[in-house]
């Protein structure tokens, strides 16, 4: 079967204080409806509660063959095994990253509100960009705001997939997708939705699905 033009990209919230807890959502949320990747994404900790929370995640997302990314730490993500890593502006650079994880996982770089930026990282080997913040979002300070118009340009004439992020919600989900979003990345649109996180992935899907439908019109 097909998987959907706009599939969603989870990222787990910036701290996990009760890890078992958070691992018994996500198997809940995982199993509500498709979901292409999820980030680690774990601030201002130690590496052993990285780890930690890698080494509890992980199996729950490769079961249901969900990519496991690392948010800012190439070496973390080829040591603990993860699928790949993401890297910030601020972080380590594309071919540093490249050099420390390999060829066979995924590199994705954040390139805020610049095309300029997404060029350079696609030219250099970038399995994906990430363009945002779209909205205001609590989960982290988003000094750039891109335009729905960044994504509708890169999709007409890029191949390297690009990513949304940045305060999304059901709400406007279906926009991101009709204007070019190949993935959503999603924090507390689906750890803090009202009905619970799996309600949350459900209705994602059936937005992103009425937005990749508007896309073919």
């Amino acid at each position: 079967m097909a998987l959907p033009l706009c599939r969603l990209y989870l990222i787990t919230p910036p701290r996990l204080d009760d890890l078992a807890g958070f691992a018994r959502s996500l198997a809940h949320a995982l199993d509500a409806g498709d979901v292409a990747a999820l980030q680690i994404r774990l601030k201002d900790v130690p590496d052993d509660i990285v780890a930690a929370a890698v080494s509890v995640l992980m199996p729950i997302a490769a079961a249901r063959d969900v990519a496991v990314i690392l948010n800012d730490r190439p070496d973390l993500a080829a040591e603990l095994g993860c699928d790949g890593v993401h890297v910030g502006q601020d972080d380590a650079a594309l071919a540093e990253a490249r050099r420390i994880v390999g060829k066979d996982r995924m590199v994705g770089v954040t390139c805020h509100d610049s095309l300029h930026l997404a060029m350079e990282a696609a030219e250099g080997g970038a399995d994906y960009v990430a363009f945002g913040a779209f909205f205001p979002t609590t989960t982290k300070t988003a000094p750039f705001r891109a335009e729905r118009e960044l994504l509708t340009g890169w999709q007409a004439d890029m191949v390297v997939p690009c990513v949304a992020i940045g305060g999304i919600t059901v709400e406007t989900a279906a926009d991101l997708a009709a204007a070019g979003a190949d993935f959503l990345a999603v924090s507390a649109g689906v750890w803090s939705y009202g009905e619970g996180p799996a309600a949350a992935v459900k209705a994602f899907n059936a937005a992103m699905a009425v937005g990749i439908a508007d896309r073919a019109t």
